[in-house]
């Protein structure tokens, strides 16, 4: 049986991972070493690690060295949650390591995959499942953070790091000038508050995003079912998993926002100019931010002329 390679970056790892006849023999083999079966694997392409179902009912994720963080905060994140939410969170079955790989077993959840239901959802259900979003999201940040506090970088030196990176990543990405031109006094205006956080710090998945909701579908409509990929788990300030809905999900639509910020316990009134203002910036830091690509909102480039505008389209009230 063939190692797994040495790789310290993802312009290796990408091609590598593209080709699953390099790596499937190894993922059967270490499904074999525990004594599970996986007779017809399915591959999941999207993600960033080795994600492949062996059945209906398991799910195997390898992670390569340079992203051994991301176990870390899978592990522990989905120990740490473990029989505390109200929707489905993967259980781990199995964890061990493949040379320098770690390597779980993770329950699979049933459900519509939100990414492939949600362009087709009746309103009355984005409504619906935007409240269960806010809701979950809401929960997931009452629990006590525990080992997931040393998870690192923590916020405020994250937070500093992506400030300092803010501008040259979105005029890589090909942001328009209008809004890069306001973006330094954005950053100015919110960073000491975005740096601290107010209270302890809570946790922080970064993903709640269509590929990581099963839906399911009973007599009242379609609800969240589960939640999935803790990979990118950290600790901070808890606005920040608003981004993800806000930018896929909502579309600038007053009532998908409401239901959102609702369901998080937020109002109407708290939607205010100093919100708006923080969760542009924190919109511009994420980590995964790109809004050329990310924001599902029609022509929202020429409907807004700066970065103002731009919250106000987001967050309508």
């Amino acid at each position: 049986m063939p190692s797994l390679p040495t790789l310290t970056d993802y312009e290796a790892f990408r091609p590598w991972r593209a080709d699953p006849a390099q790596w499937l023999p190894i993922a059967r083999d270490i499904a074999r070493g525990h004594g599970l079966t996986c007779p017809a694997p399915h591959i999941f392409s999207t993600g960033t690690n080795l994600v492949l179902a062996l059945d209906k009912k398991l799910i195997l994720k390898i992670f390569p060295p340079f992203l051994r963080g991301q176990f870390v905060s899978e592990r522990s994140a989905l120990a740490q949650l473990h029989g505390r939410l109200r929707v489905a969170i993967p259980e781990i079955v199995v964890e061990g390591e493949r040379d320098g790989w770690p390597y779980l077993v993770i329950t699979r959840l049933p459900g519509v995959l939100g990414a492939d239901a949600w362009p087709s959802l009746p309103e009355q259900d984005k409504e619906r499942v935007l409240a269960e979003i806010g809701e979950t999201i809401a929960q997931v940040q009452r629990f006590p953070v525990g080992a997931l506090a040393q998870i690192e970088p923590g916020w405020d030196v994250f937070m500093r790091g992506q400030i300092e990176g803010c501008r040259a990543r979105h005029e890589r990405l090909g942001l328009p000038q209008k809004f890069l031109d306001g973006m330094d006094e954005l950053l100015r205006d919110t960073a000491d508050t975005l740096i601290a956080v107010e209270g302890p710090p809570v946790i922080l998945t970064g993903e709640y995003i269509p590929e990581n909701f099963p839906l399911s579908r009973g007599r009242s409509g379609w609800r969240l079912a589960g939640l999935i990929d803790f990979g990118d788990v950290m600790t901070g300030r808890g606005e920040y998993d608003l981004l993800g809905p806000s930018a896929f999900m909502t579309g600038g639509m007053l009532r998908r926002v409401r239901s959102l910020f609702e369901g998080f316990g937020y109002s109407s009134a708290d939607i205010n100019r100093d919100l708006k203002r923080r969760l542009m910036a924190l919109m511009l830091l994420h980590r995964a931010s790109d809004p050329v690509r990310h924001i599902c909102i029609e022509r929202w480039q020429a409907r807004a002329g700066d970065l103002f505008e731009l919250q106000d389209l987001l967050w309508p009230v």
